[in-house]
């Protein structure tokens, strides 16, 4: 078994950190392009452009399904990497984590990207699934670009000033945005107030889950580890950028199955 994982960056860590948990023994292929990243400011076209051609080099080499593990691609390029690729190869796209939210109450968080925040797509979210829930959209600038570079100072000046936009009595945050998931322990941090523990919402487990339904794998967390891990870098065979190892999923990943 072999799962594709696409982003701009590092952003897709916490679903392949996922993937690895429930098939300990699938082989990996990352494919990210760092130098465009982030792909929030560019228009659709440039973004679909850019996922297009990320997702065609994962696709090369022939896995079994595609996770798009970035919300900015899943938004704007889904439609056109559905297009280009199936049904060969099932293509999974990252959706925010609003209903499981909505679900358990409100109030509601959600951490995003300034360009998701407000955006027409959140909205429509917002609406199909959190119904009568008091829901917050919390801009984040700044945090995916320190993430995605391992800047401790910048990672806690943008978690700090969005902590100070969540509504005091929040029960739930959305992480919105892939890179988000990586830092999710500070979050709670920083957003958790005196009461019941605030449980945090990310997309990981969810797209993992949905790939290995795609093509009728069962989990089976308990198999051999064998799996290899291949990382693509705008196209090109490369190694786990340096940032990527400052994190928990990008160690386990690297341990697990050294890339190759």
């Amino acid at each position: 078994m072999k799962i594709a994982l696409m982003d701009s960056g590092i952003g897709l860590l916490a679903a392949a950190a996922a993937v690895r948990r429930l098939r300990p023994d699938a082989e990996l292929v990352i494919s990210s392009d760092p130098a465009s990243m982030p792909w929030g400011p560019h228009t659709p076209e440039e973004i679909t452009a850019r996922a297009l051609a990320v997702a065609r080099a994962a696709a090369a080499h022939r896995p079994d399904a595609l996770i798009v593990a970035c919300n900015t691609a899943s938004v704007h390029a889904l439609p056109a990497l559905r297009a280009a690729l199936e049904p060969a190869l099932p293509v999974i796209g990252t959706v925010p984590a609003i209903k499981p939210a909505a679900a358990g109450g409100g109030p509601v968080a959600i951490w995003a990207t300034p360009a998701t925040t407000g955006s027409p797509y959140q909205r429509g979210l917002i609406a199909e699934f959190a119904g009568s829930v008091d829901v917050t959209g919390v801009p984040c600038p700044g945090l995916a670009d320190a993430i995605e570079h391992g800047d401790e100072a910048g990672i806690d000046r943008a978690v700090v000033a969005a902590a100070a936009l969540t509504p005091p009595g929040v029960r739930s945050v959305v992480l919105g945005c892939t890179h988000y998931e990586l830092v999710a322990d500070r979050i709670r941090a920083a957003v958790q107030r005196p009461g019941p523990p605030l449980v945090l919402h990310g997309s990981a487990g969810a797209v993992a889950a949905q790939a290995l339904r795609r093509i009728g794998a069962d989990p089976a967390p308990t198999a051999a580890p064998a799996g290899t891990l291949t990382v693509l870098l705008g196209g090109s065979p490369g190694t786990l950028p340096a940032p990527a190892l400052t994190y928990a999923e990008g160690r386990s990943l690297q341990a697990a199955a050294p890339a190759r």
